[in-house]
C-alpha cells in the first residue's frame, strides 16, 4: 500500500528542529550564570576567568598589529602604565584575578581606546596626544578597565551564542522554499537578534563609565575628567555619529548625564 505523505509534514519538522535548537541555547544560556566576585553582580558569561586571561593574551599582538604597532614613545607608554597600575592597585580592580597590561599604540589617526578580555588594555597614540591632562588619562584607562572587570567580552560571547541560537531556530521555523516572501521574515529575525546586541553594547558601555568613575576616585584621580573624555571623542566625531540605536557605543553627548549621576553616587561604586 502507497502511504500518502500528510500535508504539513515538512513544516512540522522545522518547527520541532528549531524548538529544539532554541531549547538548547536557553538552557546554554541560563546554566551559565555566575557572580561576579568585584560587582556582585550575577551574569551569564560564556568564558571562564581563565579562558578570559589566555584568549586577550593571545590575541593582544594581533590588535596592535592593526594599529601599526606599539607606540616607540618609551616616555609616554611609562605614563599609560603608571596610571593603569595605579588605578589597578588603588581600586576593587586590584582584588581581581586578571592580569591588566597597558599598551599605548602608534596610530595617530584613529582616536580610540579598547580593552580584550583578561586585562589587555590599549589606547591609541591618536587619543593620548588629545588628552588634556593625567585625569583624564585615567578617565580612559579607568573606563576600558571597567570592562575587563565588568566581564563583559565574556557575556557578549554568551549572548552572541545565544542570539545565534534563537535566529537560527527562527529562521528555520520561518523560511519555506515554497513561499518567497518567508525569506523577508528570516532576515528579519536576524536583523532583530543583532539590534538586540547592540543595545547590550551600549549598557555595558554607560556601565563601564561607572566602573571608570569608581576606579579613578579611589585611585585619587578627578572623575569630573571624564567629563572631559567625552567632550574630546564628541569632536572627533564631527557630529557624524549614525543614530545611537543602531551604534554599539552611545554618543558621548548622551553619557555626559550618565557620568555626572555616578559622580554623585560615588557610595553605590563595588565594595563601598
Amino acid at each position: 500500500m502507497v502511504r500518502r505523505r500528510m500535508p504539513g509534514g515538512r513544516f512540522s519538522g522545522r518547527i520541532i528542529i528549531a524548538l529544539v535548537l532554541a531549547a538548547i541555547s536557553l538552557f546554554t544560556y541560563f546554566s551559565s550564570r555566575e557572580q561576579n566576585p568585584i560587582t556582585g553582580e550575577v551574569q551569564n558569561v560564556g568564558l571562564t576567568v581563565e579562558q578570559e586571561i589566555v584568549m586577550g593574551l593571545e590575541a593582544a599582538p594581533q590588535m596592535a598589529a592593526e594599529f601599526g604597532g606599539l607606540d616607540p614613545d618609551q616616555e609616554a607608554q611609562n605614563l599609560v602604565d603608571q596610571v593603569g597600575q595605579n588605578i589597578v592597585r588603588s581600586s576593587a580592580a586590584g582584588s581581581s584575578d586578571y592580569q591588566f597590561e597597558f599598551h599605548l599604540l602608534a596610530d595617530s589617526q584613529t582616536i580610540n581606546a579598547f580593552a580584550l578580555p583578561g586585562g589587555q588594555v590599549f589606547i591609541t597614540a591618536g587619543l593620548f596626544d588629545q588628552l588634556q591632562n593625567v585625569d583624564q588619562l585615567a578617565g580612559v584607562l579607568g573606563h576600558e578597565i571597567g570592562h575587563v572587570i565588568g566581564r563583559h567580552s565574556a557575556e557578549q560571547i554568551a549572548r552572541a551564542q545565544l542570539t545565534e541560537g534563537l535566529t537560527g531556530a527562527a529562521v528555520i521555523a520561518a523560511y519555506d522554499p515554497n513561499n518567497p516572501s518567508s525569506a523577508q521574515q528570516a532576515q528579519m529575525a536576524v536583523l532583530v537578534g543583532q539590534l538586540i546586541n547592540m543595545r547590550y553594547g551600549r549598557d555595558d558601555e554607560i556601565e563601564s563609565d561607572f566602573f571608570g568613575v569608581c576606579f579613578m576616585d579611589e585611585a585619587g584621580y578627578d572623575p569630573q575628567a571624564m567629563i572631559g573624555v567625552m567632550e574630546i571623542l564628541a569632536q572627533a566625531s564631527g557630529g557624524q555619529s549614525q543614530p545611537e540605536f543602531f551604534s554599539t557605543h552611545p554618543n558621548p553627548e548622551n553619557r555626559i548625564q550618565r557620568i555626572q549621576e555616578a559622580i554623585n553616587n560615588l557610595d553605590r561604586c563595588p565594595g563601598r
